[in-house]
Formats: C-alpha cells, sequence, structure tokens
C-alpha cells in the first residue's frame, strides 16, 4: 500500500493531549499549549488533556505517562523544554520511554526552524517516538515553534502515524 494509500485508511480524528513544561507558565497564559489545542480541534481531533508541568525530569516523565494512561491518548504533544538550558528536560525526560524513536521529526523540524530563524536553530532539540501504543512530539515551547511543527509535520500525519502504531 502507497502513502496517500495509507492516508486515506488513517483515521481522521484522534484523542490529543498537550503537556507545556515551563516553570513560569500557568494554563491560563500557556499561548503555545492553547493554541496547539485550538489547532487540534480545528483539524478535527479530539483533544483530551492539557496540563502544565514544571521542567523536572520525574515530574514531566509522570505526567506523560500518567496523561497516556488515563485519557486514552493516541497521540501526545509535549511543547517546552527542549533547548539547552540545565533547566531544560523533556527530552531528557521523554526519550527513555521511547519503544520506536522517529528521527526523521527532529531533523526535518530543525531544517525547517533553520530555513525561519537561521543559525539559531542548533539550540533546539525536537524529538518523537512510540510510548506504549501513543505517539508523542516533544517541541519547543515557543508559539512559532508549535506553529510550525504542527502545520508542517504533526497534523498533516497525525492520523497516518497513529494508524501505523495500533
Amino acid at each position: 500500500m502507497g502513502v496517500n494509500q495509507h492516508r486515506h485508511a488513517a483515521p481522521a480524528s484522534v484523542g490529543v493531549g498537550i503537556l507545556s513544561v515551563s516553570t513560569t507558565r500557568t494554563i491560563e497564559n500557556d499561548e503555545s499549549g492553547q493554541w496547539i489545542a485550538r489547532r487540534a480541534k480545528k483539524e478535527g481531533h479530539d483533544v483530551r488533556f492539557h496540563q502544565v508541568v514544571t521542567d523536572d525530569i520525574t515530574a514531566i516523565r509522570e505526567a506523560a505517562l500518567k496523561a497516556i494512561r488515563n485519557h486514552g491518548l493516541q497521540a501526545l504533544l509535549i511543547t517546552g523544554g527542549t533547548g539547552i538550558t540545565p533547566t531544560d528536560v523533556t527530552i531528557e525526560a521523554i526519550k527513555p520511554l521511547f519503544s520506536k524513536e522517529m528521527t526523521a521529526f527532529g531533523a526535518i523540524f530543525a531544517q525547517l526552524s533553520y530555513e525561519e530563524i537561521d543559525s539559531a536553530a542548533i539550540l533546539s532539540r525536537a524529538a518523537a517516538g512510540v510510548v506504549g501504543g501513543t505517539v508523542v512530539f516533544c517541541m519547543p515551547g515557543s508559539k512559532k515553534a508549535c506553529q510550525l511543527a504542527c502545520k508542517a509535520l504533526i497534523f498533516p500525519e497525525l492520523g497516518h502515524v497513529v494508524a501505523h502504531i495500533k
């Protein structure tokens, strides 16, 4: 079956969760997470979870696993904590949970970021993989980065990815 046939057979709507990693944001001022939720709904997905968690490996890992377990998520979109400062630990928290890593996500996101922000793109680490039966995307916390990742990569392929991991 070709890629177009796979996309056609993929679910149009999936259960999505959003986890924003930040020491300063709250649900009320989480512009990136709120944008992702609005966009996911616009794309026809079922947003089942949205939470802000602090930049702490244990807190991030526990929140992600609890969200997946308790909300029946097919996709978890994590925003924030992907830079290189000492407090940026999202990748360290989530990557060990991957049973399969989608290495092309980070590479393609870096290329798209480079086209927008030039060499500053090297400061960001994006990652994606499968945790249990859920696809997890980790992207930077800026609204522009979330918009780029979601519009160019995540939402165009989300149903297709979910169909493959079932």
